[in-house]
């Protein structure tokens, strides 16, 4: 019998959950089942990036602040490219060597959480200053997207934000109004390609990554708001088959055919320095944009308005910083947790990273407003016009099923080798699945 992947992923993070539900968790070297002790607060401590390359120099500054303020504390940076991050913490959790401090995304809290690799910090957080400081809604986030009721397995720093990006000077030169709604969307697609010249309307990521961007597009047209209806997924809802097969059919059409294999980093570098018209990506591409066209080329705009008046989109990983279970100096740790976590330092990190604070008075910063494109996106998120549809970051198997199993699907799906039917059927069925087993878990 053939096992796939998203089987095998499920037995271990089955195998994982029961364990960590039985409570037999032994300490066993540095790996991610070793409790760690308290430390003197003095001495090295270790810190990986979770995005190490774009962020390390504001990384950089914030750590040179911190040990400025803790002179009796040496922070150890190790930037991890946010491609590798996932497998290099599964090697350190299986085999030993995990930081005593690490970047987490709620994209795969889960699956750390189900391994015990992470400690609570609530009863860190209820001694803190920063207790109350944080925005509610980051804080919700991530502790859903844990699966462990009110336990909080990160410490919120920033929350990101899809955005529409788009070159202003190729709207005005063709006479097309912002795309600020899908059919708007769709006539620039068209109006902005000319293949021969090598001149495309939008870009579309095919490689990595491809599945949260394809399903924003399909919850944005479909404007159905919730990813469950009951125990099953909505995900193959017939508005959204509809919806993807609109979207997939952009692929070479107005899109370049280069686009099957790219990731983020070729997505956005491709924009960037060629004549395409539109980008959907985040507001943490912002800088590069900025760079490399200047503020007049272009402009950045929430997701699509769908045709019931209401912007839709599927929501974003929020980003925090994890305390991990096997550090030997916790209370070092911590303070340099909760450093990172603090006004100045939250609103300087954001504010280069260009995206949304954690921080409530790092939120009320001027700069939030003098960046329209984070402004429009704090906006949008705040004053009730958008409707999130939450992914279940919270299944241990999500990553698998949303990455290794149905990205390849994708760029099936836009080599017209499989229908939008087909490939929303698949991934709903797996995801059916994973959320009974974690039902059956005790969990939900």
């Amino acid at each position: 019998m053939t096992i796939s992947k998203t089987q095998r992923g499920r037995a271990a993070a089955a195998v994982s959950l029961a364990a960590a539900l039985a409570l037999t968790a032994t300490a066993c070297g540095d790996d991610g089942s070793d409790s760690g002790t308290e430390g003197s607060g003095k001495g090295e401590i270790t810190f990986w990036d979770n995005n190490g390359g774009p962020r390390t120099a504001i990384w950089t500054e914030i750590i040179k602040d911190f040990e400025k303020k803790n002179p009796n504390i040496e922070v150890k940076y190790v930037p991890i490219p946010i491609a590798d991050v996932q497998s290099k913490y599964d090697t350190a959790i299986a085999g030993g060597g995990l930081p005593d401090v690490g970047g987490v995304s709620t994209a795969y809290l889960a699956n750390m959480v189900s391994q015990e690799a992470l400690e609570p910090i609530n009863k860190r957080l209820e001694k803190s200053p920063l207790k109350g400081q944080l925005v509610e809604g980051m804080v919700q986030s991530v502790r859903a997207a844990a699966g462990r009721g009110d336990d909080l397995y990160s410490m919120p720093t920033s929350a990101n934000n899809g955005a529409l990006w788009y070159r202003t000077d190729l709207f005005e030169a063709a006479k097309l109004e912002a795309p600020t709604t899908w059919p708007k969307f769709y006539e620039a697609a068209d109006k902005l390609t000319d293949a021969k010249d090598n001149k495309f309307g939008y870009t579309i990521r095919g490689g990595a990554g491809s599945i949260a961007q394809a399903l924003d597009a399909a919850y944005g047209q479909s404007g159905i708001t919730s990813f469950w209806d009951g125990e099953k997924t909505t995900l193959n809802d017939p508005k959204n088959v509809e919806a993807l097969e609109k979207y997939a059919a952009l692929f070479k059409k107005t899109t370049p055919a280069a686009d099957l294999n790219n990731d983020f980093t070729k997505m956005v570098a491709q924009w960037d320095t060629g004549t395409i018209g539109m980008l959907s990506h985040n507001l943490g591409s912002y800088q590069d944009h900025l760079k490399a066209l200047g503020e007049e080329k272009f402009a950045g705009i929430p997701a699509p308005i769908g045709e019931g008046g209401t912007r839709v989109q599927v929501s974003n990983p929020v980003d925090g910083l994890g305390l991990f279970r096997s550090s030997k100096n916790k209370n070092a740790a911590w303070k340099f947790i909760e450093f990172a976590a603090s006004h100045e330092s939250n609103s300087k990190w954001n504010k280069a990273a260009g995206a949304i604070p954690a921080n409530t008075e790092a939120a009320k910063d001027p700069w939030i407003n003098e960046t329209e494109p984070t402004a429009l996106a704090a906006k949008a998120l705040t004053d009730g016009s958008t409707k999130i549809v939450d992914l279940p970051y919270y299944l241990p198997d999500w990553n698998n099923i949303s990455k290794a199993d149905n990205e390849p699907e994708f760029q099936k799906l836009l080599l017209g080798k499989v229908t939008a039917k087909a490939f929303l059927d698949k991934m709903a069925d797996e995801l059916n699945a994973a959320n009974k087993e974690w039902q059956e878990l005790g969990n939900g």
